[in-house]
C-alpha cells in the first residue's frame, strides 16, 4: 500500500490543527505557506475531512479550520481512510491461494493496526530523540 499525497497532505492539515487544538481556528493558506504547499490542493482535501466530521469549518475574517475532537481522540487511521479508502496491501478474492490470502490479511491488519493507535496527538509530540534505526549507507 502507497500513501499517496492526498493522505500524507491530509495529514499534515490534520497535524497542524492538531498542534495548534484549543487557540481558535487556523486557516488552510498558513498551513500552506508553512509546509510549502498548495492551498487549492489543501482546500480538496479538507471537504471530505470536513464531510467526515473530523474537522469543523469558522466562518469570518479570522476563520479557518478546527478539529472537530482532541487530538487525542483522532487516529491516523481515521484520516487516511477517509482520503485514500480502505487499507488493503492488495485486491483478493476468495479464490486467491489461502497462504497468500492470509499473508494480505495479516499485512493489512498490521498497517491498519499501526494507523488505529497512533493518534494526532502521538505524531504532534513525536521527537526523534537520537534513534537508534538510522542507518547509513555508503556507496
Amino acid at each position: 500500500m502507497k500513501i499517496s499525497t492526498k493522505g500524507r497532505y491530509g495529514l499534515t492539515i490534520m497535524m497542524e490543527l492538531a498542534a495548534k487544538y484549543g487557540e481558535g481556528p487556523i486557516s488552510l493558506k498558513s498551513i500552506a505557506e508553512k509546509n510549502g504547499l498548495s492551498e487549492h490542493y489543501l482546500e480538496q482535501l479538507i471537504a471530505p475531512l470536513r464531510n467526515a466530521g473530523l474537522v469543523k469549518s469558522i466562518r469570518g475574517a479570522y476563520g479557518g479550520y478546527i478539529l472537530s475532537r482532541e487530538p487525542e481522540a483522532m487516529t491516523a487511521g481515521d484520516v487516511i481512510r477517509i482520503l485514500e479508502g480502505p487499507i488493503s496491501p492488495v485486491d483478493f478474492t476468495e479464490e486467491d491461494d489461502p497462504a497468500k490470502r492470509d499473508l494480505w490479511l495479516r499485512i493489512r491488519d498490521s498497517i491498519a493496526n499501526v494507523l488505529d493507535s497512533t493518534t494526532l496527538a502521538d505524531l504532534v509530540n513525536f521527537k526523534d530523540e537520537g534513534s537508534q534505526d538510522n542507518y547509513m549507507f555508503y556507496i
